[in-house]
């Protein structure tokens, strides 16, 4: 099942939709659920509700294979540029207005964003529900898997299993390239990162350095933490109906032990 309710953002002084899923066995059990964050929450359970309409169709799957682990999607703020401000951690860097083609200001307020996460929301998730405190992960998409990915050297004792699907990394690539070199990765236990063919399927050269800034990610990571897994996505889109595709094996990765 679906649980919806606001929490109050102190740090952008706004309520925010949080879409919770209980598993199954939620109420027929007294046990306690490891927890997974993820970002874009209109998108992530189901297509009623979702941004054009395709969402990853999660509720159905973890339904279907009846998953014990709890799930809690924080929606975005479709407001401007709100989205690319609340999960890039930096200003967008040259790199990035090399790819985009223009000058931005947009970016800077992730390491907030992510607070509000660790101090504000986790604490009122732990407290309602009976989660597995020491067992959090985060996923996330394009910029979700920016935040995602900062969110596992900021704070790697918390989040222990990440995933970074199609990662916008090229949005803060210098700065992240030095924060994860720099960052203790120990604690983490699994990371998930992929990226398709297509992803921009009208510029090949574009995607190919797309692809390098991620590799490059990749490389760092994969040097730091023992458990990764990196995924070319044959004609994969940067699309809702292709990451619906793909997102059954980035969960059995990251909890192939529950």
């Amino acid at each position: 099942m679906i649980e919806k309710f606001h929490v109050y953002m102190s740090s952008f002084l706004q309520e925010r939709m949080i879409r919770v899923y209980l598993p199954l066995s939620y109420h027929e059990s007294k046990k306690r659920y490891p927890v997974l964050y993820m970002h874009d929450g209109q998108n992530v359970f189901e297509d009623d509700g979702a941004i054009k309409g395709v969402s990853l169709g999660l509720k159905n799957f973890l339904d279907k294979n009846k998953m014990a682990l709890i799930v809690v999607a924080i929606d975005l703020n479709p407001e401007g540029e709100e989205r690319f401000n609340e999960y890039c951690p930096w200003v967008t860097g040259a790199i990035a207005e090399k790819v985009i083609g223009h000058p931005s200001s947009s970016g800077g307020k992730g390491e907030q964003y992510l607070d509000f996460i660790v101090n504000e929301l986790k604490p009122l998730i732990d407290d309602k529900y009976r989660t597995r405190k020491d067992q959090t992960s985060m996923a996330g998409i394009s910029l979700g898997g920016l935040i995602s990915t900062y969110a596992a050297c900021r704070y790697p004792h918390i989040f222990k299993r990440i995933a970074a699907i199609s990662p916008g990394y090229y949005r803060n690539q210098e700065e992240l390239e030095v924060f994860v070199r720099n960052s203790d990765l120990s604690a983490v236990e699994r990371f998930y990162m992929d990226f398709g063919t297509q992803e921009v399927s009208d510029d090949k050269d574009l995607n190919n350095q797309l692809t390098d800034m991620i590799q490059s990610i990749y490389e760092i990571l994969s040097s730091k933490i023992e458990d990764t897994r990196y995924q070319t996505i044959k004609d994969g889109e940067h699309n809702y109906t292709s990451f619906k595709k793909r997102f059954p094996e980035v969960i059995e990765y990251l909890f192939s032990d529950i």
